[in-house]
């Protein structure tokens, strides 16, 4: 009989479930209670089961994927904000019934509770890549994305107009070598 130079496989590192979140934070076995709790007492048990996970990566609060039937819960913000853990859980139930920030789905946050934005805080901001400018009132627009087609909101009344269009006055985007 041979002997491998290999220890074993640990296949118990293979369960399926998520690594435990930052410290601090609820597990998800947590989560998943608070979202039966809150799914009777403010829904009726009418929202579907759906999957929770922390997200390392994405820096808003939370956030509800409808293709993935997944609530996502951001350990970045809520390590500068732990005690939000819950009602982020909420505000993304609510988005299950309500996509939109829409009246009804305000009426709804306000009925369970649940905030209708996120705390602001530098760290979980990204700089802007590039920086517009409007042609008449020189105000700026700073923005992650190049623009297409876009006038400024102020001068063109919310409708796009062709003599306000946006013109990029300064591209922050590190430039890739070659």
């Amino acid at each position: 009989m041979t002997r491998s130079k290999h220890p074993p496989v640990n296949y118990d590192l293979f369960d399926g479930r998520d690594p435990a979140p930052a410290k601090g934070l609820p597990l998800l076995d947590n989560l998943y209670q608070m979202y039966d709790i809150y799914n009777r007492e403010y829904f009726g048990d009418r929202l579907p089961r759906v999957k929770i996970s922390y997200s390392r990566r994405m820096l808003a609060a939370g956030g509800w994927f409808p293709q993935e039937r997944e609530i996502k819960i951001s350990e970045k913000y809520h390590a500068l904000f732990p005690d939000e853990v819950y009602d982020t859980l909420k505000h993304e139930m609510l988005h299950i019934i309500h996509p939109r920030h829409d009246r009804p789905f305000q009426r709804a946050a306000r009925r369970v509770g649940a905030s209708l934005r996120a705390t602001e805080h530098p760290a979980l901001r990204r700089p802007p890549n590039y920086i517009y400018i409007c042609p008449s009132c020189r105000a700026e627009y700073p923005r992650r994305k190049r623009l297409r087609m876009a006038s400024c909101g102020k001068c063109s009344k919310g409708l796009y107009d062709e003599r306000f269009k946006l013109v990029l006055r300064k591209s922050l985007k590190k430039r890739q070598s070659a």
